[in-house]
């Protein structure tokens, strides 16, 4: 509570003006908090999802590499590969939850199959070669997913600490200055309620001992 303000009704109107002021505020940093959080929570389930994705689609791509070279020898499997022309590039772009930037991720390759002639060669090669495409397109997202998460649990922090500052400190600080400065606003006038009704008895006093004196002359 502030008790150095002037009890004046100029600083009450104002004090209440930034006490409204402050819960729109908590208003707005409370919705705000809420959007985060959900948006983060369905985020998190995404990048789990995600996670079990691309540790499934790796484990099947090893494997399946492993079977090539199974079938076909690991120097052959080794010269197939520089035979395989793929560019691949990664787009960067971003979007906003409630003034916080995430980032959008997309993963492109160029070059389609078959890159091997069929002849002596398995098609366990062609799959594997697939299956680690179709990795690294799911790890271009889950990147996504995982930067998005901590920026939004950084902001949702950064929130958190401004609604409990408003909620727990700011607003009832404002709201006791106010009631402080109220009563003694109210007590002011109450004093200057009874000096002026002093001043008015004494007033009317000595004007009717005038008149007895005027009447007496």
């Amino acid at each position: 509570m502030d008790t150095s303000l002037a009890p004046t009704r100029s600083n009450l109107m104002k004090l209440k003006d930034e006490l409204a002021f402050s819960r729109l505020g908590y208003d707005l940093l409370d919705q705000k908090r809420s959007i985060l959080v959900s948006e983060l929570l369905t985020l998190v389930d995404q990048a789990v999802d995600y996670q079990n994705r691309v540790e499934k689609s790796l484990q099947e791509a090893e494997q399946t590499l492993q079977d090539a070279i199974m079938h076909m020898g690991r120097l052959k499997i080794g010269n197939l590969a520089g035979a395989v022309n793929i560019t691949s590039s990664i787009n960067l772009g971003s979007r906003k939850v409630m003034g916080v930037s995430l980032p959008k991720v997309e993963t492109a390759f160029s070059g389609e199959g078959p890159f091997f002639s069929p002849e002596g060669t398995s098609m366990l090669s062609e799959l594997a070669l697939n299956r680690y495409r179709q990795a690294l397109e799911l790890m271009g997202r889950m990147a996504e997913l995982k930067v998005s998460i901590m920026r939004l649990a950084k902001e949702v922090k950064k929130t958190i600490r401004k609604v409990n500052a408003l909620e727990k400190l700011v607003i009832p600080d404002k709201e006791e200055t106010c009631k402080y400065l109220l009563g003694r606003i109210e007590e002011q006038e109450r004093e200057s309620f009874i000096l002026l009704k002093v001043v008015k008895d004494r007033m009317d006093g000595n004007s009717g001992e005038n008149k007895k004196e005027n009447v007496n002359e």
